[in-house]
């Protein structure tokens, strides 16, 4: 029987249990400091959700309910990994690489400072310059041609 791959959500914890630092591990995984973070914050967030309950009930050791407990809130986050990973990977239309670097999608930056036509065009621009095939340069002439319409729309207003 073919053993399956582990996922990089499984690896990750694995690597934090062996104490690496989150920088070691998305260097050794070639992941996001973001992705390591985030695993590193649900496995805590899971592990004191179980000593919680531990301590709810009374029990010192835990019993073959919260282990279950565990082994399945392992195999959710698996799943999330996983789903996660296609999300990061296969939806090039609506989620493409070249947005989503630094672990935040331009388009939610965007929004989150409730940026303008022109000032989104800046972010997107500027934040995709080097990242796609085409010409950084290019890209960073478009962000200036947006930037200088809006000085302009401010000066006249």
């Amino acid at each position: 029987m073919k053993k399956a791959k582990k996922t990089k959500t499984a690896r990750i914890q694995d690597l934090l249990a062996q104490g690496k630092s989150q920088a070691e591990i998305a260097k050794s995984l070639k992941v996001s400091r973001q992705l390591v973070y985030g695993v590193a914050r649900r496995t805590k967030e899971n592990s004191e959700f179980v000593s919680k309950v531990f301590e709810k009930v009374g029990f010192k050791k835990p019993s073959k309910i919260i282990e279950a407990v565990e082994e399945t809130n392992k195999e959710i986050g698996k799943l999330f990994s996983e789903a996660y990973e296609k999300y990061q990977t296969d939806d090039t239309v609506n989620h493409p690489p070249h947005y989503r670097a630094g672990g935040i999608e331009t388009i939610d930056f965007i929004e989150a400072k409730d940026l303008n036509y022109r000032l989104g065009n800046v972010v997107k621009y500027v934040s995709r310059a080097g990242k796609k095939a085409s010409d950084p340069i290019e890209d960073l002439k478009k962000a200036a041609w947006y930037l200088e319409r809006e000085i302009t729309a401010r000066e006249r207003a």
